[in-house]
């Protein structure tokens, strides 16, 4: 026959879970704050996990890891996944590319694109990004695509210019004609 689990919590334990219930930051960590507290109050790990849309395995789960390491324990641990492509190493020397002009880089153009800095990074570093891994990585970087800016003005004539901007301006100064109030449809 198994032991009987003890839930009852010592006044120093219950007031640790009340702030943490009342004031953590991680919404998880509350709720699995919540699921010691109720186990304290007599509720059986069944009926919180009913309670709180869980499994009473996973209500035990959590006062275990509660037992062994306290509120430190309700956290998640980390998930390992896959590292980020290039790693930091990566993403600084891609940060300096991008403020670096691309003529001082012996290149044609004087605008980056996501598709020169795929081709410009691959031939420095070795590493082949996919498009959409770039544009993750801009924007970790905060840079913003936009498209770039246009200047005609130095094409223009000059005097033509201020010869317009000088009719507009008298235009603009002249006073409006009155506008007729009668109107044509009478009875």
């Amino acid at each position: 026959m198994p032991k009987k689990i003890n839930y009852t919590l010592t006044t120093e334990q219950l007031q640790i879970i009340e702030t943490a219930i009342k004031n953590h930051p991680n919404l998880r960590v509350r709720q699995r704050a919540q699921m010691i507290r109720l186990l304290h109050l007599g509720h059986k790990p069944q009926e919180i996990g009913d309670l709180l849309s869980v499994s009473g395995a996973l209500v035990y789960m959590w006062h275990t890891r509660w037992r062994e390491s306290g509120l430190e324990g309700l956290v998640d641990k980390p998930k390992p996944g896959r590292p980020k492509v290039g790693g930091e190493a990566y993403r600084k020397r891609l940060a300096e590319i991008i403020e670096t002009d691309p003529h001082t880089l012996g290149y044609g153009f004087n605008v980056w694109t996501t598709k020169r800095l795929i081709l410009h990074m691959e031939k420095e570093t070795a590493v082949l990004v996919h498009k959409n891994t770039m544009i993750n990585m801009l924007d970790e970087l905060d840079y913003v695509f936009r498209r770039p800016k246009h200047d005609l003005s130095n094409l223009q004539d000059k005097e033509a210019k201020e010869t317009a901007a000088a009719i507009l301006e008298d235009l603009k100064k002249k006073p409006n004609k009155a506008k007729s109030n009668y109107s044509l449809w009478t009875k």
